[in-house]
C-alpha cells in the first residue's frame, strides 16, 4: 500500500507493460501456425499446456457440452442464467439503431450490419472464466453473428472447465476450442485445416495473448487492447471503508499487476484504509485530494478501468465523467456487480484506453452503413459547388461526374 504525497501522482502510475518484447516473442508462434496449421497448433498445445491434442480433439462436441451440463450445480446455472438474462436485456435495449434522414434534397441514413464471424477468447486452464463467456458471446448473438468461435486454454486432463462449456453454450457460442495461448490467437486469425479464420477477435487474455493479438490485428479487427484490470474509487466521508477495502482487493486479485486507486477528502478514510489493510498489499494507492471536483478532474486523467462514485450526490456528477471504461455510483454498486450479473459488460479498456476506446458491446460485433438517394432538388443545389471542389482537387472526372447529372436533368 502507498500513501501518496500528492494526489496528482497518480498519473505517474505504471499500469502498461512495454508489448513490444511481447510481440516478438509470439511472432513465431503466430507464423508457425500461419505456415503449419494445425501440426503447430498440436506442438505448441503440448509444449504450453503439456496436453497432447490430434485436430479431431480439438472442438468441443455436444456430448462434452451436454454433460457439462450435468455436472455443474443446479445453484451455478441458476446464476448464470440471472446473469445471461441481464445481459441479454441491457444489451438490447442499448444496441444501436439504423437511423433514416428525409431531407427536401436527399434521403439518408445508417444501417448497422453484424461481421459475418468473430472470435471470442475466454481465459481458462487453472481457472475458469464463465463470465467472460457470457459477456462476449450474448452481445455477438444479438448483433446477429452467424458464426460465434470460442477457444479457451484445456487443464492438464485436456478438458475444458464444465461451468466455462455451460456458459458458452448460454451465450450462443456456435464453435468452442480446447486451445489457449497467442496459439489460438494465430489460428481465430489465419485458420488452420480444422479452424476456419474469423473476422475479429475479443477478449482478455495474458501478455501473450494480448501481443498476439496486438500482431495480427494488421490482418484481422481487434477489440481494444488490454492491460492489467483496475479500479479509482473516488470517496468522502460517507463512504463506507469496508466496502472500499473489499472492492480494492477485490480488483488487485485479478493480478499480480492490476491496480487500485483510492481519492478522498477523507482523512477519516485514508485512516481506515491503512488499518483494515495490510502494508504488504501491492499496487494499491492512497491519496487525498482538496475536492470532489479535483477527484474528477484527475480521474478524467487517468481514465480508470472501472470507477467507483461514493460520495453525496455522486449519482449528480455522472455527466462530469469523460473517461471510464464502466461507472459504478454509490456504495451498494460494487463493481464486482459489474463483472458477473448486472448486465453490462466486464471486457473493458485498461492502461488509460478508456480515453479512446468503449468498453464491448453488440456495437463492437457490428459495422455501419451509410446510404443516400439524391432527389432532383439536391442534384441542382449541390452540383455545381461538388463540382467546383472536385476540380480545386484535380478530379476532373469526379467532376464531370456531377456536371453530366444536371445537364440530363436541364435536358
Amino acid at each position: 500500500m502507498i500513501i501518496l504525497e500528492s494526489a496528482e501522482s497518480i498519473l505517474s502510475i505504471k499500469r502498461k507493460t512495454s508489448i513490444d518484447e511481447y510481440v516478438e516473442k509470439v511472432k513465431e508462434i503466430v507464423e508457425e501456425v500461419r505456415k503449419k496449421g494445425d501440426k503447430a497448433i498440436i506442438e505448441f498445445t503440448e509444449r504450453f499446456d503439456g496436453v497432447k491434442l490430434n485436430p479431431e480433439k480439438f472442438k468441443i462436441n455436444e456430448d462434452e457440452i451436454e454433460r457439462a451440463y450435468e455436472v455443474v450445480e443446479y445453484d451455478l446455472i441458476d446464476a448464470l442464467e440471472l446473469a445471461r438474462e441481464n445481459i441479454e436485456k441491457f444489451h438490447t435495449i442499448t444496441a444501436p439503431q439504423e437511423t433514416f434522414v428525409d431531407f427536401d434534397y436527399a434521403f439518408m441514413g445508417k444501417k448497422y450490419v453484424p461481421i459475418e464471424s468473430v472470435g471470442v477468447y475466454v481465459p481458462g486452464g487453472r481457472a475458469s472464466y464463465p463470465s467472460t463467456a457470457l459477456m462476449a458471446c450474448i452481445p455477438a448473438k444479438i448483433a446477429g453473428v452467424n458464426r460465434i468461435v470460442v477457444c479457451t486454454p484445456p487443464s492438464k486432463n485436456g478438458s475444458v472447465n464444465p461451468i466455462t462449456l455451460v456458459a458458452c453454450d448460454m451465450g450462443g457460442a456456435n464453435e468452442i476450442y480446447r486451445i489457449g495461448g497467442a496459439q489460438s490467437i494465430a489460428a481465430l486469425a489465419y485458420g488452420t485445416e480444422t479452424i476456419k479464420p474469423v473476422l475479429k477477435i475479443v477478449g482478455p487474455g495474458n501478455i501473450y495473448v494480448t501481443a498476439a493479438k496486438i500482431l495480427v490485428s494488421k490482418d484481422v479487427a481487434i477489440d481494444m487492447p488490454a492491460g492489467p484490470s483496475e479500479i479509482l474509487i473516488i470517496a468522502d466521508d460517507t463512504a463506507d471503508p469496508d466496502l472500499i477495502a473489499l472492492d480494492c482487493l477485490a480488483q488487485l486479485e485479478h493480478d499480480p499487476m492490476a491496480v487500485a486507486v483510492v481519492l478522498t477528502t477523507s482523512d477519516y478514510i485514508i485512516k481506515s484504509l491503512t488499518e483494515k489493510i495490510k502494508k504488504d498489499v501491492k499496487n494499491l494507492y492512497l491519496a487525498k485530494v482538496s475536492s470532489i471536483e479535483k477527484a474528477i478532474e484527475l480521474s478524467n486523467l487517468f481514465a480508470p478501468e472501472h470507477l467507483e462514485l461514493v460520495f453525496d450526490g455522486a449519482e449528480n456528477s455522472i455527466n462530469l465523467i469523460k473517461n471510464a471504461g464502466s461507472v459504478f455510483i454509490g456504495e451498494y454498486s460494487g463493481v464486482a456487480f459489474g463483472d458477473y450479473i448486472s448486465g453490462t459488460n466486464h471486457i473493458l479498456p485498461t492502461a488509460g484506453y478508456a480515453k479512446m476506446f468503449s468498453g464491448l458491446s453488440v456495437e463492437t460485433f457490428m459495422k455501419s452503413i451509410t446510404f443516400q438517394q439524391i432527389r432532383e432538388k439536391g442534384v441542382f443545389m449541390m452540383c455545381e459547388k461538388a463540382a467546383k471542389i472536385a476540380k480545386a482537387e484535380g478530379l476532373e472526372y469526379h467532376a464531370l461526374s456531377l456536371e453530366e447529372r444536371i445537364k440530363k436533368l436541364k435536358g
